[in-house]
C-alpha cells in the first residue's frame, strides 16, 4: 500500500498570506496550474482511489489530478484544514501583531498544552480526527494505493503519524513543516 499526500493548489488567500482554515476558497490560476504539474509528477504511479477534503480548494485539485487517473474520488471531512477561529482570514503580519498582544497564540500547535482559543480547533481534537482517518483508510484500503488531497496544517499530523513521532513532541510547526501548495509526499505501508 502506498499513500500519497498532496496539499491543494494555490488560492488567492495563499497568495496574500492569509490563514484559510475552514474558509472555503477556490483555486486561483496558479493553483490550477500547480495541480496539473502535480499530476505530471505522479503520472506513472498506480492510484486506486483519491480521498479529498470537501473544501473547494482540495476538491478542485483532486478533480484536476483525477483527469489522468479516472478513479473514485471520496470526500472525507476529517481531511479538512484545522479550524483557526478568530485568526482565519488574517495575514501573517496581522497574526504576528496579535501574538505580541496575546502570547497564547504562539502555543496553538503545542499538543501538551492543547490551547482552547476563540473558535480554534484544539490541537488534540485536530490530531485525533486526522489519526482516526488514517487508521480507517489503512484498514479499509490495505491493498490499494491512495492519493490524499488535503491542507498544509493537516499534513503536519499525517507526517507525525507515518514517521511514528509521538504527538507529545508536537510543540509548533517548526519541526515538521506543512506541505507547500501542491507539494506531494509518499509513504509505503
Amino acid at each position: 500500500m502506498k499513500i500519497f499526500i498532496a496539499r491543494h493548489g494555490q488560492t488567492e488567500w495563499n497568495l496574500h498570506g492569509k490563514l484559510q482554515g475552514h474558509t472555503d476558497i477556490e483555486l486561483n490560476k496558479k493553483g490550477i496550474e500547480q495541480a496539473k504539474e502535480t499530476t505530471m509528477k505522479i503520472k506513472d504511479e498506480k492510484i486506486d482511489i483519491i480521498i479529498t477534503s470537501p473544501l473547494k480548494r482540495a476538491k478542485e485539485t483532486a478533480e484536476i489530478i483525477n483527469k489522468k487517473f479516472n478513479v473514485l474520488i471520496i470526500e472525507d471531512s476529517r481531511l479538512m484544514e484545522r479550524r483557526y477561529g478568530k485568526t482565519e482570514g488574517l495575514t501573517k503580519s496581522e497574526i504576528k501583531k496579535l501574538k505580541e498582544n496575546d502570547p497564547e497564540i504562539n502555543e496553538i500547535w503545542n499538543y501538551n498544552k492543547n490551547i482552547h482559543y476563540e473558535g480554534l480547533e484544539p490541537v488534540r481534537d485536530f490530531c485525533n480526527r486526522v489519526y482516526s482517518f488514517l487508521d480507517d483508510i489503512i484498514k479499509k484500503y490495505k491493498d490499494k494505493n491512495i492519493l490524499l488531497i488535503t491542507h498544509g496544517g493537516v499534513s503536519v499530523p499525517i507526517q507525525y503519524y507515518f514517521m511514528k513521532i509521538p504527538l507529545e513532541k508536537l510543540e509548533n510547526r517548526e519541526n515538521i513543516k506543512g506541505l507547500k501548495n501542491c507539494e506531494i509526499i509518499k509513504f509505503s505501508i
